[in-house]
């Protein structure tokens, strides 16, 4: 699989049952795009049972390396969907940055700064790859229906789903969805049909993307350079991908012209001024991109969702778009599965544009404040810039606010309707809405990970010290794992804990290094109830069965 060269991949477009059935086929859900954020959907419900047909209008992966950065929690995401392993040993793992100002290093932080952590905060790797191990994993799902060169050209809603109009090679057909998900991309055509717009700042500037391939010392970091001596005046990025080859992005300003930059003539120049006059590089890529922070209004629109570019955009700076997009996709895969299945009621689905729309406007702020910081539009706010940069290799105060992208993090949902507020006190930063931590433990005298015994599901996790749960705790526990919305009920207990009997149904974890406990702020007695997107959606001193019942229905909106 290593030797595969997705950009070349080439899909064959196969006439489907549909278009042979002389009437219009019903089906749950049907996903509008191919790309990470539209094979991450559909991968997650398909392993919630949901039958999906994904509509892409190409035959082809995405070329050049696009989307590159993908975060820890994209990475926690895609182990839930069985890829997560495949992309971290194929991409470049990295947790440190630096910043130079000019010819000398300001500042360097890390950001996985302490240990028990299965997952680097961020690893680099070519969207080709990304969706290339998206698409095999999802071609052997059973429950994924593919469909290459169908392009979606007209949609009507009606009260129980979406008519589509779907043509082919072999012509138009129809078909309707019960619920439509579009996640195709920035340009959005199912956003252009139901006449929706996206709204907020375009930023005057441009920049030039190029891959190049060559053997470098460079190690596994993030470099971020303003008004380096070998682009004065501009921004510079260097990230390490696989293949040896590298990223390399280039602030050419508002006036330039992107025909031009393009030209090899004009490119190579600029990265030997970066890499010096002797070295041996291939140049694999080349592109100028402007960029925008915009979302549309709502991102649901009757039976019709937005996901991913398509919802919402933000500046390169951060890695927030894909990373935004596939946690998306977490948030509405479980909602929409257990509306389906009538184990929710449709008000549930509102939640994702509620929490995602939150997540949204909070990637747009950061990759705007970004934005500016980066490419300053006057005097005052360059001359700022570079006072904080002077100011950053001595002083800490400085440092906070540097900014060359404060780089993507998952949203914490704090005033979702979903969450029942903490009735006792609890310190740390795991409150109602925010995303579980990992740490590692052991199942089955295995060693293994806290959010690999999540699955997909709701969860509670009972923190028992050193003691093993009562006989009360186990019945509540037991009544909670057989409910109409099943719970998996987690048993945590310290290393040196006897492994306890426990019904079926009741996992034992070991707490093998101490920092789940820690990282929880759990004592004994202490409950946690996790949502399937693993998120916190409750949390008590002491397990009360009635209480956690509650907090059940109001994280559903049942």
């Amino acid at each position: 699989m290593g030797d595969i060269d997705y950009q070349a991949m080439e899909f064959a477009y196969e006439k489907c049952a549909d278009q042979a059935a002389g009437q219009r086929v019903t089906h749950p859900v049907v996903v509008v795009g191919a790309g990470p954020v539209g094979l991450s959907t559909a991968l997650d419900l398909a392993r919630r049972g949901l039958r999906v047909v994904v509509l892409d209008d190409d035959f082809r992966l995405s070329t050049g390396s696009r989307a590159i950065c993908f975060s820890k929690r994209t990475l926690e995401i895609w182990d839930r969907l069985g890829v997560g392993q495949r992309m971290a040993e194929k991409g470049v793992s990295w947790n440190v940055g630096k910043v130079f100002f000019r010819d000398r290093e300001v500042w360097r932080f890390d950001l996985l700064p302490e240990p028990g952590h299965r997952r680097p905060a961020f690893v680099n790797l070519q969207q080709y790859y990304a969706e290339g191990f998206l698409y095999e994993h999802a071609r052997q799902q059973p429950n994924i229906d593919l469909r290459w060169k169908n392009k979606v050209v007209a949609l009507e809603q009606t009260g129980d789903g979406v008519c589509l109009t779907v043509e082919t090679p072999d012509g138009p057909y129809a078909l309707h969805a019960q619920w439509l998900i579009a996640c195709d991309g920035a340009r959005s055509p199912v956003r252009a049909m139901l006449g929706q717009e996206s709204h907020g700042r375009v930023f005057r500037d441009r920049f030039l993307i190029a891959d190049v391939k060559m053997q470098a010392d460079f190690p596994a970091e993030r470099w971020f350079w303003f008004d380096p001596p070998f682009h004065p005046n501009q921004s510079v990025l260097l990230h390490m991908q696989p293949d040896n080859v590298w990223r390399i992005d280039f602030q050419l300003g508002w006036n330039a012209d992107p025909k031009e930059a393009v030209k090899p003539e004009n490119v190579l120049p600029r990265i030997r001024a970066l890499l010096g006059p002797d070295a041996q590089f291939e140049l694999e890529w080349v592109s100028v991109y402007t960029f925008a922070c915009e979302r549309m209004d709502k991102f649901r629109h009757g039976r019709v969702l937005f996901a991913g570019d398509a919802a919402h955009r933000v500046s390169p700076f951060g890695a927030r778009g894909a990373n935004s997009g596939v946690q998306d996709a977490e948030n509405l895969a479980w909602k929409l599965a257990l509306v389906l299945t009538g184990k929710a009621p449709e008000p549930l689905i509102d939640t994702y544009c509620a929490e995602r729309e939150y997540a949204a406007d909070e990637n747009i702020l950061n990759s705007s404040r970004s934005t500016d910081f980066i490419t300053p539009k006057s005097d005052i706010s360059r001359s700022f810039r570079n006072a904080v940069l002077n100011l950053a290799k001595r002083h800490s105060f400085a440092r906070a606010l540097v900014n060359s992208g404060r780089l993507s993090l998952p949203a914490t949902y704090a005033d979702s309707p979903l969450n029942t507020p903490d009735q006792d006190a609890f310190g740390g930063r795991l409150r109602p809405g925010a995303v579980a931590l990992d740490a590692p433990v052991r199942v089955a005298g295995e060693d293994g990970w806290w959010l690999s015994q999540l699955d997909s599901g709701f969860a509670l996790a009972l923190f028992c010290g050193d003691r093993l749960p009562d006989a009360a705790a186990v019945q509540a526990l037991q009544a909670l794992s057989m409910a109409a919305t099943p719970v998996k009920p987690l048993i945590v207990t310290s290393a040196e804990c006897d492994a306890p009997a426990l019904p079926p149904g009741m996992t034992h974890v070991a707490d093998s290094a101490g920092l789940l406990a820690q990282r929880y702020d759990a004592r004994p007695g202490t409950a946690y109830l996790l949502r399937p997107d693993q998120h916190v959606a409750a949390r008590w001193r002491a397990l009360d069965a009635a209480a956690v019942n509650a907090a059940l229905r109001r994280a559903i909106c049942a």
